[in-house]
């Protein structure tokens, strides 16, 4: 998993202009910042378009499954943005046929890292191993002069 590049090969860059019907591409965003209790806000917001995308209901226990690691790992971007980067100031989820996509973008400056070595046994810590180990790919993005962060991750859609 990429920690350096800023998008995954073949994607669009962020913000590129890749929300158009004629990408195929569905794109949600919203907005975070000054809201409470976030994390079940984005797990709700990302469940919503995951019914308008057709990914639930899910009728196979590998389609319930993947819906689960896009809810999953929405919660983890967003709660480490809550603990590490001033909270969260929005979300974008973006689908496409084979795709899903998360950015999550915060204020913060710090480089989020899944924490080596890994101790299953220990509370806490686990947030970016997760998501290492469910998507596909994940990144972090930075503006230059600008504060903050995006961080993003993907996951294949289910078959």
């Amino acid at each position: 998993m990429s920690t350096t590049r800023p998008y995954s090969p073949g994607s669009p860059e962020p913000g590129g202009g890749a929300s158009g019907t004629s990408t195929g591409r569905q794109v949600r965003t919203l907005s975070l910042e000054g809201q409470s209790g976030v994390v079940p806000l984005a797990r709700d917001f990302a469940r919503q378009a995951l019914y308008a995308w057709g990914w639930l209901p899910a009728a196979t226990a590998d389609q319930r499954a993947a819906a689960e690691d896009v809810l999953l790992v929405v919660s983890e971007l967003v709660t480490n943005a809550c603990l590490h980067a001033e909270g969260p100031e929005a979300m974008k989820i973006a689908c496409d046929k084979k795709v899903i996509r998360i950015e999550v973008s915060d204020h913060g400056t710090g480089h989020p890292a899944p924490r080596t070595p890994h101790r299953a046994g220990r509370p806490g810590g686990h947030g970016m191993f997760i998501v290492q180990r469910l998507c596909l790919d994940w990144g972090v993005v930075r503006t230059p002069g600008m504060a903050g962060k995006t961080v993003w991750a993907e996951l294949g859609a289910p078959a």
